[in-house]
């Protein structure tokens, strides 16, 4: 996969609309094979992982949603904008000719140790392109 077009898809993503423009994620891109093997190995072995070219962890980032808006922010928001970001990812590869699943079925401590994110950052979604 080229990086224009995995540029595409980081710019559909970060267009899409959040609570108060906060945009509480943040987005991995997994291209080393080890490195999809061992999301793979996290998400109980998910086929659509396999051969994917990257995987886009989508991960929400709790304490920028609680600082918007507290509680609300941290319970709510930071669940439904991640999500609203999911779909375009989701909907651009389909523009440009690729497919697209969404997991999230997976062990979230095992995901964010692959990707190394800090605690308050929660992988929320699995994309394979």
């Amino acid at each position: 996969m080229t990086e224009d077009i995995i540029e595409k898809l980081l710019e559909a993503a970060r267009w899409e609309s959040s609570a108060g423009n906060v945009q509480p994620w943040a987005f991995v891109v997994a291209s080393s094979q080890k490195m999809k093997q061992s999301l793979f190995m996290a998400a109980f072995g998910q086929k659509d992982l396999e051969g994917a070219s990257v995987v886009f962890v989508v991960c929400a980032e709790e304490t920028v949603a609680e600082q918007g808006y507290g509680v609300r922010g941290k319970s709510l928001y930071c669940v439904q904008d991640p999500a609203a970001t999911i779909q375009n990812i989701l909907l651009t590869p389909y523009s440009l000719g690729l497919g697209s699943c969404w997991i999230g079925a997976f062990k979230e401590d095992e995901i964010r140790q692959v990707i190394k994110a800090p605690k308050e950052m929660r992988p929320k979604a699995l994309i394979p392109i």
